[in-house]
């Protein structure tokens, strides 16, 4: 079993800590690291419900706050369906996948998973004005 650590950065410059999830596979495709991700980052969320969702995609019902995304209402997020947004927010182009310097363009692409890989979800942020 190993540690892939995950990594958001923006376009404009910023770039979080990174957080932990280990993996027993030693290749894994693209969909499958995005959907565990998610599933990762909504139970975590499920599990203290604050009011906040920090996560790589914006759920239904949410608006956008300095640290993430407020829910309307409080409740459960669906981690198929936050998945399921995700997975559309990369065919459209919403963030990028990089392992090392190697972006990855398709969802049924493969990666190896040794030891110490840093997988970056690089989100595009809109330029003002433009």
């Amino acid at each position: 079993m190993g540690m892939v650590t995950f990594v958001d950065e923006t376009t404009s410059g910023g770039r979080s800590a990174g957080w932990g999830v280990e993996i027993a596979e030693e290749r894994l495709a693209v969909r499958e690291l995005i959907r565990r991700r998610v599933f990762q980052e909504v139970a975590e969320y499920n599990a203290r419900a604050t009011g906040v969702f920090q996560g790589l995609v914006q759920p239904e019902d949410t608006e956008r706050v300095l640290n993430g995304y407020a829910l309307r209402t409080p409740r459960r997020i669906d981690p198929q369906a936050q998945t399921d947004l995700a997975l559309a927010a990369f065919a459209g182009n919403g963030f990028l996948v990089l392992v090392g310097d190697r972006q990855l363009t398709d969802l049924d692409e493969e990666v190896d998973l040794v030891l110490g890989t840093e997988v970056t979800f690089l989100k595009l942020v809109a330029l003002v004005g433009g």
